[in-house]
């Protein structure tokens, strides 16, 4: 008997249906999928949302796959809320309601926040899927191959590094095939967007780096085994965050035989292929307007003391803020007993925060 827990319920299916949304991004529903479902039936992918029929097709020929595409989709999510947590707009449009038809218009118009969101999701998909043949989630590839070069004396190709090859392939098979659509919006839109989730599989590429175990009598290092793997993918958005601050707005305009993107105010260079483009100036993300996107502050956190980004001054546009008390309560006075464990008291603190009016 098939337990309950590898078939989708009903009630589940409809909410996820749902959440279909328009733009090229849309597979990013699949983060509303629970973690207790398994895709083991080819019937489910054509139940899943946000997906395209290419992305479907894939969905049926290679199951396993996608539950690492759900699991990218989670972290999308997540990790684009930390990197942002600190500015006016913090990726709120991201964590949409399963029932609500599209996502907010910061991200279904060609803006910088968009940009960010396309770039972050190509280097996650392919990341997660990198990892996945590593941990021996996927059955379908393995470890990442051996690199070429010979390593320096005392040390050696080892261990099992990430198969970043693989994870692009799949990935951008995945992720680019609904701006491939002939019904995908405009083409100004198409060529930014396969254009940032480029820069971001770039930016993922560049951080695949060396990474060594030690060897050796009572931990004297005297060889180290090696092998490729992949950087957090915390640090590789906190690499995108830096791009999109630096983000080059650019126009649809004929080049040649046919119409590209090139950079609004200096257009006499071509557009580079590490730097974020956008189309569409993005609202200050001060007050709330649905139209806009804009979420706004009101009611958002800030630090009193910060000059950044997350100061009260930037973070509240003004407005000024509400002092509030919190109680903390954390582990205190811990004493170490041999052997082995750890003994700690608890203490509490009263802190001071401060929220947007």
């Amino acid at each position: 008997m098939r337990s309950s827990s590898h078939v989708l319920p009903l009630g589940v299916l409809t909410a996820l249906l749902l959440s279909q949304v328009c733009s090229g991004i849309k597979w990013l529903a699949l983060s509303h999928v629970p973690a207790s479902l398994h895709i083991n039936q080819t019937q489910h992918c054509k139940l899943m949302p946000g997906m395209v029929s290419s992305q479907a097709q894939l969905c049926r020929s290679n199951l396993e796959l996608m539950q690492t595409i759900i699991q990218a989709a989670r972290e999308v999510k997540k990790t684009c809320q930390k990197t942002f947590s600190d500015m006016r707009w913090n990726c709120s449009s991201i964590d949409i309601p399963v029932d609500t038809p599209k996502y907010r218009p910061d991200l279904d118009r060609g803006t910088r926040e968009a940009a960010f969101v396309y770039a972050l999701s190509a280097a996650t998909i392919s990341h997660t899927i990198a990892q996945a043949c590593t941990s021996g989630d996927l059955r379908l590839c393995s470890c990442g191959p051996i690199p070429a070069e010979i390593p320096e004396p005392g040390y050696r190709w080892g261990g099992c590094g990430d198969n970043l090859h693989y994870g692009l392939i799949m990935g951008s098979k995945f992720s680019d095939a609904p701006m491939k659509m002939k019904r995908a919006g405009s083409h100004a839109n198409k060529l930014m967007h396969l254009h940032n989730s480029e820069v971001g599989r770039q930016v993922l590429r560049e951080a695949l780096v060396m990474k060594c175990k030690c060897h050796g009598v009572s931990g004297s290092c005297s060889i180290r085994t090696c092998w490729r793997g992949l950087q957090d993918l915390r640090e590789i958005a906190m690499d995108l965050k830096t791009k999109y601050l630096s983000a080059t707005k650019v126009v649809h305009r004929p080049m040649g035989t046919r119409k590209q993107l090139v950079p609004k105010d200096i257009d006499i260079r071509p557009v580079r292929e590490n730097e974020l483009v956008y189309l569409q100036s993005s609202p200050d993300f001060c007050a709330k307007n649905d139209k806009q996107g804009s979420a706004g502050t009101q009611g958002r956190q800030c630090n009193k003391t910060s000059s950044g980004s997350d100061s009260c001054d930037l973070m509240c546009c003004g407005r000024g803020y509400n002092p509030y008390t919190e109680k903390l309560v954390e582990r205190c006075h811990c004493k170490y007993h041999w052997c082995c464990y750890v003994t700690c008291k608890k203490c509490e603190r009263i802190v001071e925060r401060y929220v947007c009016k």
